[in-house]
């Protein structure tokens, strides 16, 4: 065994921006489809600080024809004077510099979204090429960078009105970096819009130029959040107006719109400093624990709930309400980069304060409105304490634990950290699986049939269904707040929850029907990423032996169609034999172990939710009751059809 020296030359030193490129995961969350359109966000979140210091009014976001990004402003313009530690152009510092930005400075923004001041280096070092155009001074600046390199100096290209100011950043994602650089407009749509919403004052404009796609459209929503409420339950029977009031305390502002309607289910999105706050945070647990609170307070006053009865819990509360929390913070504190968990516990002090002080007002007069929200709680307590019978009956007696129908085979490892399960299709796979996988780290969950659309299901036929069952008692931490309130993601068994199908229309349809009951019963699972999809092989082509060629008796996996056609382009036919598996089932023990559960040569997908309100919408759409909406998305959509987990 070669000697290793571990001594001062073994710390690597990454240099500029190459620590990002390493590493785009810790910056941007992941490097598919939901990393590649935050590069668009971040440049679009400078652009958006500046309307918040009070210097742009109009954004405009265009996918160009050759696949890349711009985003321009009408704000100050990128400062192109020279930063006194540096040396060197304060420009050419942001898009080089990690941490660099005018939210730090004594001069910079008072609130700010993009708070580390990474942003537009990280989209800069994540891009074949990046180009930035600056108009200040009456002039017009550009530079430009390919992978984060400096291609020339800072200069001047043009002259422009005096008063004609901004930025203009365009720039192609890398191709290696990024499983696919082709932005998810929708995505994006949905994004500008909500940016929207919480900037009244702000127009924002999104234009596509790539072929078969060509759009303009303009969002401007003066009405602010109490349009976004609208606009959410536009579809729904409302049980009273929206509500709105904002107040500022110890330079914290808060804002908040909420309206109830006469639905099961509660929609509640947090922002600080217009970023999506996805996981919530000390905001949200304000507000929600005050509301509780206050809603409690009246039932007890009015009578609606006796001295005997128990308080209502928050689910009771909450059900039937959508709402919108918006904070504007000087110094916000985020988990991670990707900012989806507010950290600053004055922020829920303030808003747990402004929310007693605020909704009692209005409550005080508008008692009809109160008796309204109040009659939700008492219908959802109701349903809760059925729903909380029939979960007992349904999943704590000993006969109903894991059982003949899903018999699971768990791993030896008590350590979650280190645990997988994957969930496969049928008694055959399941065999394979068994025999093939690690006994101490990975379990194997056969499920029978196609499982339940839950979308369509009520709760009691939910938890009668053995498949589901079988899989809530195997994961351990219980599901969706409301329905007993036990769910508890530091209970789960298994860090990774894998699906694992056959590459079919069937095994789709029941990947499908899988991530829809995540969705709606254990959200959390995907938000933390904990979901993935395996990719099993779809053909197995092997050079035959009586042929002239040195890679005889080679075999490859192909994985889709699309490489089988490259396979085939790249051998001569009749010089290869080609098998194609129909399912998991037909592979023995060992290509089983080589090509779907060996973490060394697997390849998995993780499912990622980019836009909580859009994912929503679409899961009512695609797995619920009314055809006509879902004929119209997959006629609309069909050639775009793919996995993008």
């Amino acid at each position: 065994m070669a000697k290793s020296n571990y001594d001062g030359n073994s710390i690597a030193v990454l240099e500029g921006l190459e620590a990002v490129r390493r590493r785009p995961g810790m910056y941007i969350g992941s490097v598919g489809t939901k990393g590649l359109n935050h590069l668009i966000y971040e440049i679009v979140d400078n652009s958006v600080d500046e309307h918040l210091a009070g210097y742009c009014n109009e954004i405009k976001v265009t996918l160009e024809k050759d696949g890349s990004a711009t985003i321009s402003d009408n704000g100050r313009g990128i400062p192109v004077d020279i930063n006194d530690k540096t040396g060197r152009p304060a420009v050419e510092v942001v898009f080089t510099v990690l941490h660099a930005g005018g939210k730090f400075g004594d001069g910079g923004y008072k609130i700010s979204g993009g708070l580390h001041g990474v942003g537009a280096s990280v989209v800069n070092a994540l891009s074949v090429w990046l180009e930035v155009n600056v108009k200040r001074d009456g002039k017009v600046y550009n530079q430009r960078y390919e992978r984060g390199k400096i291609m020339y100096p800072l200069k001047e290209v043009g002259t422009c009105r005096k008063n004609d100011t901004g930025s203009t950043v365009q720039f192609y994602p890398d191709g290696e970096i990024f499983e696919k650089t082709y932005f998810k407009a929708d995505a994006i749509k949905s994004r500008l819009h909500e940016t929207a919403y919480l900037n009244p004052n702000l127009t924002i404009i999104f234009e596509n130029k790539r072929v078969a796609e060509e759009e303009v459209i303009t969002y401007h929503e003066p009405d602010g959040i109490c349009a976004y409420v609208a606009e959410l339950n536009k579809e729904k029977e409302k049980v009273h107006d929206v509500i709105y009031f904002k107040k500022t305390v110890d330079g914290i502002e808060m804002e908040l719109a909420f309206q109830f309607v006469n639905e099961f289910s509660e929609n509640i999105l947090g922002f600080c400093n217009n970023i999506y706050t996805q996981e919530g945070g000390t905001h949200l647990t304000g507000f929600k624990s005050k509301f509780t609170m206050v809603i409690n307070q009246y039932a007890r006053e009015l009578g609606i709930l006796k001295e005997k009865d128990a308080n209502f819990t928050g689910a009771d509360v909450r059900n039937g309400m959508t709402a919108v929390v918006a904070v504007k913070h000087p110094e916000p504190r985020f988990e991670g980069q990707t900012k989806t968990k507010l950290d600053n516990p004055d922020a829920g002090t303030v808003v747990s304060a402004v929310t007693n002080d605020e909704v009692q007002l209005y409550f005080d007069r508008n008692i009809e409105s109160l008796k309204a929200v109040i009659a939700c709680a008492e219908k959802s307590a109701k349903i809760r304490k059925a729903e909380e019978k029939a979960k007992t009956n349904l999943l704590t007696k000993p006969k109903f634990s894991i059982d003949s129908n899903g018999k699971l085979a768990n791993c030896e490892s008590k350590d979650a950290s280190e645990c997988e399960v994957f969930i496969v299709e049928g008694d055959s796979a399941g065999g394979s699986a068994k025999t093939a996988r690690n006994r101490r780290t990975q379990a194997i969950l056969p499920i029978r049939g196609k499982i339940l659309n839950v979308e369509k299901a009520s709760i009691d036929k939910v938890l009668a269904n053995a498949e589901i069952k079988t899989m809530i008692n195997s994961f351990g931490c219980g599901f969706l707040e409301g329905y007993g309130n036990d769910f508890d993601i530091n209970k789960l068994r298994y860090d990774k929850i894998i699906i694992m199908t056959d590459a079919d229309v069937d095994g789709a349809h029941i990947d499908t029907l899988l991530l829809t009951f995540f969705y709606r019963f254990m959200p959390e699972l995907i938000n933390q990423g904990h979901v993935y999809i395996a990719t099993p092989p779809l053909y197995r082509a092997e050079i035959k032996k009586g042929t002239k060629s040195k890679s005889k008796g080679e075999f490859q996996y192909l994985y889709d169609d699309k490489a089988l056609e490259k396979y085939r382009k790249e051998h001569a036919a009749g010089s290869f034999t080609l098998q194609r598996y129909k399912g998991l089932g037909e592979m023995d023990p060992d290509q089983l172990w080589e090509t779907t559960l060996n973490p060394e040569t697997r390849i998995l997908k993780q499912v990622e939710i980019e836009d909580a309100r859009l994912a929503a919408e679409v899961t009512s759409m695609l797995m619920g009751s009314d055809v006509s909406p879902r004929r119209q998305f997959i006629s609309t959509h069909a050639e775009e059809a793919e996995i993008d987990a």
